[in-house]
């Protein structure tokens, strides 16, 4: 996954709690990989949150499951009564007011 690059300055704060154990760990690692402290958290966290997103919106199917998948989605739809007068009715915040 690509990873994605601040193309702006860096104006906001992360203030952090740790562990001497876990401040240890991050400044070796951090060393390791060439990288500030700052740095490693900051490209740690948003690997993790980029894959955090990605697995919402993507999925990967083998071919059986592909088939099962596709046939899913070209059948016909079916009449859901209760559905359809949900959507007849004003959205929730219009009938609060």
């Amino acid at each position: 996954m690509a990873i994605s690059t601040p193309s702006q300055p860096r104006t906001r704060r992360f203030q952090l709690r740790t562990t001497a154990s876990e401040e240890q760990l991050i400044k070796v690692a951090a060393v390791r990989q060439g990288l500030n402290v700052t740095d490693f958290i900051l490209r740690s966290a948003r690997e993790k949150a980029e894959q955090a997103l990605a697995d919402e919106t993507r999925f990967v199917l083998d071919d059986k499951q592909w088939k099962a998948f596709m046939a899913a989605l070209d059948r016909p739809a079916k009449d859901k009564p209760r559905l359809r007068q949900l959507f007849k009715e004003p959205h929730v915040a219009k009938r609060r007011s």
